[in-house]
């Protein structure tokens, strides 16, 4: 069973952990630690098998679960579950996305924005961003009007029917956040958040200063 080979790794690496610290009192502490930095060394960084695949093609997967393409799978997997939970979550009301909803949310703690600002913080492209926004002015969510400062733009801001209407959503949208931590416990969910956190200002970072525009970019960031 897969479970003694595991327990003889274990063995193992304690035995090892032993002899490294011979002089040290043993605790679990010390080797997490130990362990921790053993993985860090010596384990190829790969990532538990995925239930989605088959048998064939190895060498594909062996691509899949190196840990930086594997992470990223997680991601994509995981945005797709937020998405179908959040439709759910909208049924019933003038909200078709998850865009939707966090450019209302984005406009409600502001007094106005310009089209461009919200679309860009709403991490959209132009098009789709420029859509979503026509549909919440259309549905009587949002108001524009010309910008003083800009006669080729508009300022936009969300109206007393968005608010209603998002303040609303917010109970349902808590229920979303719950499903979608699962089954964590507090610690994880707090490590997870300092995880993510750390990730999405890395990368809201590369987004504010348009680093990866192209393929281009993205293979000189590789690089990098």
């Amino acid at each position: 069973m897969e479970s003694y080979k595991l327990v003889h790794q274990l063995l193992n690496l304690v035995e090892q952990f032993e002899k490294d610290n011979a002089s040290a009192e043993i605790s679990m502490q010390g080797f997490a630690g130990f362990l921790v930095n053993h993985l860090e060394k010596d384990t190829p960084a790969v990532a538990a098998p995925d239930i989605r695949f088959g048998k064939n093609e190895q060498h594909a997967q062996a691509l899949a679960y190196q840990i930086d393409n594997s992470i990223a799978r997680l991601f994509i997997y995981m945005s797709r579950y937020a998405k179908s939970y959040v439709k759910k979550a909208l049924d019933g009301t003038p909200l078709q996305t998850a865009e939707d909803f966090t450019c209302l949310a984005i406009l409600l703690t502001h007094d106005n924005m310009s089209k461009g600002d919200l679309i860009s913080r709403n991490l959209q492209e132009k098009t789709s961003g420029t859509e979503v926004i026509r549909r919440l002015i259309n549905a009587d969510l949002v108001k524009q009007w010309d910008d003083d400062k800009d006669k080729r733009g508009k300022r936009i801001s969300i109206t007393d029917t968005g608010k209603q209407l998002l303040y609303k959503v917010f109970g349902d949208m808590d229920h979303v956040g719950q499903i979608i931590t699962g089954d964590l416990s507090l610690s994880e969910k707090l490590v997870l958040q300092h995880l993510l956190q750390k990730l999405e200002s890395f990368h809201y970072q590369q987004h504010e200063q348009k680093t990866i525009t192209s393929k281009a970019d993205l293979l000189e960031f590789k690089k990098a």
